[in-house]
């Protein structure tokens, strides 16, 4: 069973992440923010047995080319998110995975608990979802390429979730749902999830 948790990260670059964020704590903070967020994910997955595939925005981060057989670096592709997604979902079952997950970067809830418990959903459903409370969702997966998923979705709204379950049912495509989990996109969710991620007490 070839297993792989794709994950879309954002170069890390000021003035560019955490847009939301920033106009409220100003570029600097978010960007240290999100490099929070990102060091939290990359823990999260590590003890996961499942290759790594970091796509990453525009370029490969060069502190992020370590010797790593189970880390793989890629750039996305052009298009709109669901174009970006349905492209390395293609690329990687063309490669021979049978479960694919996929994921972002700013989620302070996920672990590798409810990583594992994606991939076995997998064994009964074609498709599992996590479901975000902003109406979109912090995990995808698949154990078959079904690039239906990624068309006619209002991106960034919450009504992606929902665009994405009638999508399955009118299919007919059996899925399954994880925990609804928060993402940090404002200052409110910060403020009530920033001791998730960290153990000192330096941020604030």
């Amino acid at each position: 069973m070839k297993r792989g948790i794709i994950i879309f990260q954002k170069n890390a670059e000021l003035g560019k992440v955490k847009t939301r964020l920033a106009a409220i704590v100003g570029d600097h903070r978010a960007l240290e923010i999100y490099k929070i967020l990102i060091n939290f994910t990359h823990r999260q997955i590590q003890p996961v047995i499942a290759k790594k595939l970091v796509y990453f925005s525009n370029y490969i981060e060069s502190e992020f080319r370590e010797n790593d057989s189970q880390v793989q670096f890629f750039i996305q592709s052009s298009g709109n998110l669901g174009d970006k997604m349905c492209n390395a979902f293609l690329d990687q079952f063309e490669k021979g995975y049978d479960k694919l997950l996929i994921i972002g970067t700013d989620c302070p809830e996920i672990n590798s608990e409810i990583i594992e418990k994606a991939f076995d959903e997998l064994d009964q459903s074609e498709v599992v979802i996590g479901p975000a409370m902003d109406g979109g969702y912090y995990l995808l997966g698949m154990n078959r390429f079904i690039p239906g998923i990624f068309k006619n979705i209002r991106w960034s709204s919450d009504q992606v979730l929902k665009s994405t379950q009638d999508f399955l049912k009118l299919n007919e495509i059996k899925h399954s749902l994880l925990p609804v989990l928060s993402d940090v996109d404002h200052i409110e969710d910060w403020e009530r999830l920033k001791d998730k991620l960290t153990q000192t007490k330096e941020i604030n």
